[in-house]
């Protein structure tokens, strides 16, 4: 503010010298006997030699100050931008100003501060909790097993501790999750990169899913699997493919269907992994990676699930530098689309 009144006081200061020194030379041709110029001949010299310079002055003059004052608001929000979820660590660089932009940038900075500390809490418990949680679970289920097998175990006892076994198996897998998620945003997962032909696994993943569907009666169809190779982790692609193709099985009508595809388009391979059910609605779209999100329609179907197959889906996609979509019309068709990059001349020699 202080150059902006700067500026104008040097333009307006400018602008009455000039008017000044045309009042005194008036005066002085008058006192001479000379006579006067023309008043429109005035005018047009004001105009012409002070007033169009003074203007260019102060819009020069504010056009570099605005530029001025902005940048460090761009550059604040350059470094805001690259902030989210798993980069916490992020600051605004100091404007260096001292002015209030310098307070916004501190109390900003201070609140990122206390956001990283909450959520490396929160990860922290979530990977001591599930930690925890595995043992407990693992004798539970070995005492079980045990009680199942014994003789002396009455039928209508029997059923009950089967029934028992499958829900310490589902509460197992949620917190095998658990553990993955929570050591991935700690960046505790290093992935085993080499090169993977990425057909191969899908055709594998074909055959898996013809297994998981022949209850419900699902047809399970390969439409296309062009051969692609990809810098990957094995384990972790595999674990790709059961998530999405065993998410279309369950997410399913009887006798419904679910369609794979892998394609090459350029320095990309694209999996496509289609099926019908009720579908996702368009409201819920935006949260479908959500951690523990569950659609209405997942709800009341009686669908085993607790919402964390696509979470990790997600990741194992961003961690192999892929990008993966999902689209739905609720009745009709849902489609996830993966794409990874192929691998390079130089990684397939290696």
């Amino acid at each position: 503010m202080l150059w902006m009144g700067g500026v104008l006081f040097l333009s307006l200061a400018l602008l009455a010298g000039a008017l000044h020194y045309e009042w005194v030379e008036g005066q002085r041709r008058q006192t001479q006997g000379r006579q006067p110029e023309p008043a429109w001949e005035e005018v047009g010299e004001v105009l012409l030699y002070y007033a169009l310079p003074t203007t260019l002055l102060l819009f020069l003059g504010s056009w570099w100050l605005l530029r001025k004052s902005c940048a460090p608001i761009t550059v604040l929000t350059r470094a805001a931008e690259r902030i989210h979820i798993n980069n916490l660590q992020e600051r605004l660089p100091p404007t260096g100003t001292g002015d209030e932009l310098e307070r916004l940038t501190d109390v900003f900075n201070s609140m990122m501060a206390r956001l990283d500390e909450s959520f490396t809490h929160i990860r922290e418990f979530t990977l001591n909790a599930s930690h925890e949680l595995k043992t407990p679970l693992t004798v539970l289920r070995a005492e079980t097993e045990t009680a199942l097998r014994d003789s002396a175990t009455p039928a209508a006892q029997r059923e009950i501790f089967a029934n028992q076994i499958d829900q310490i198996v589902h509460l197992t897998r949620i917190v095998d999750s658990l553990t993955l998620l929570a050591k991935a945003d700690a960046g505790q997962v290093t992935l085993a990169l080499e090169p993977v032909r990425l057909d191969e696994l899908v055709r594998d993943s074909f055959a898996d899913a013809q297994l998981l569907a022949r209850p419900g009666m699902i047809t399970v169809e390969l439409k296309t699997c062009d051969e692609t190779t990809v810098q990957g982790d094995r384990h972790r692609l595999k674990q790709l493919l059961l998530n999405l193709t065993d998410n279309a099985i369950k997410h399913n009508q009887p006798h419904g269907s679910v369609q794979m595809a892998l394609q090459r388009l350029g320095d990309s391979a694209e999996l496509l992994i289609r099926n019908g059910g009720p579908g996702v609605a368009s409201e819920n779209l935006p949260r479908v990676f959500d951690r523990f999100f569950r659609g209405d329609a997942a709800h009341g179907s009686g669908v085993e699930g607790c919402g964390i197959g696509l979470a990790i889906a997600q990741w194992i996609v961003r961690a192999h530098g892929g990008s993966i979509a999902f689209s739905s019309q609720p009745g009709e068709v849902t489609t996830v689309t993966v794409r990874l990059p192929l691998a390079a001349a130089g990684q397939l020699e290696d």
